[in-house]
């Protein structure tokens, strides 16, 4: 087929249009905060569980997985979001830090459900390991914020803001990272809770907002 002048100008004119929003696009993304959402355990590594056999894998895996849908689509993309694992796989905890060093993550939060011998034991945990005062600020912000937006919204109980020797804190060098026990799955009621879709997505809901409020975004 043959192009008339007018036309090659057209299409070279689209070529660049195109070429430019796509450049502007990339500037954009490398613009925005870096998130690894890293839900705890899986594969082989089924964690804690329900009365009923409802694993603690699959719980906090759906609600990262819905943190990634609503950030694309309720909050129209302001976060670059990364999980640690997709599907149901068991990551070594070492992969886990590892992919928010190679990311150069601004926050990283691992995510967990509890388990108490004690059947009344209930509510949320924050853990946080303080590599730094400009890292532990920045934590024990972004866990007090989680922890009010789980209370005030949802009405989870508070446990407060703990230490917390675990490799993926230890072992990360994110701006701020925070180690979060959503609630007892060795509680009826919580169990319940956690493991209906509804009460997921008000979960992964208030930790987004947290994090873009953590942000200033």
């Amino acid at each position: 087929m043959m192009y008339t002048l007018n036309q090659i100008i057209v299409l070279l004119l689209c070529l660049v249009f195109f070429n430019l929003s796509y450049t502007q696009n990339e500037k954009d993304q490398e613009n925005k905060p870096i998130i690894v959402i890293d839900p705890g355990h899986g594969g082989r590594d089924p964690g804690a569980m329900t009365a009923q056999g409802i694993k603690e894998k699959d719980i906090v895996l759906a609600i990262a997985s819905k943190m990634v849908v609503l950030n694309d689509t309720l909050f129209e993309n302001p976060l670059r979001l990364f999980l640690t694992r997709y599907t149901d796989t068991l990551i070594a905890l070492r992969d886990r830090t590892l992919l928010a060093k190679t990311l150069k993550a601004d926050i990283f939060i691992s995510i967990h459900c509890n388990k108490a011998i004690n059947t009344t034991a209930a509510g949320t945990d924050v853990f946080v390991y303080p590599k730094s005062e400009a890292q532990a600020s920045a934590s024990t912000y972004l866990g007090l914020t989680v922890q009010k937006g789980l209370t005030d919204v949802l009405g989870i109980k508070n446990r407060g803001l703990k230490y917390g020797n675990f490799q993926v804190l230890r072992d990360n060098d994110s701006n701020a990272s925070i180690l979060l026990e959503l609630g007892f799955l060795s509680k009826s009621d919580e169990a319940i809770y956690l493991t209906k879709e509804k009460s997921q997505n008000a979960i992964a809901l208030v930790i987004l907002q947290a994090i873009i409020k953590s942000l200033r975004l």
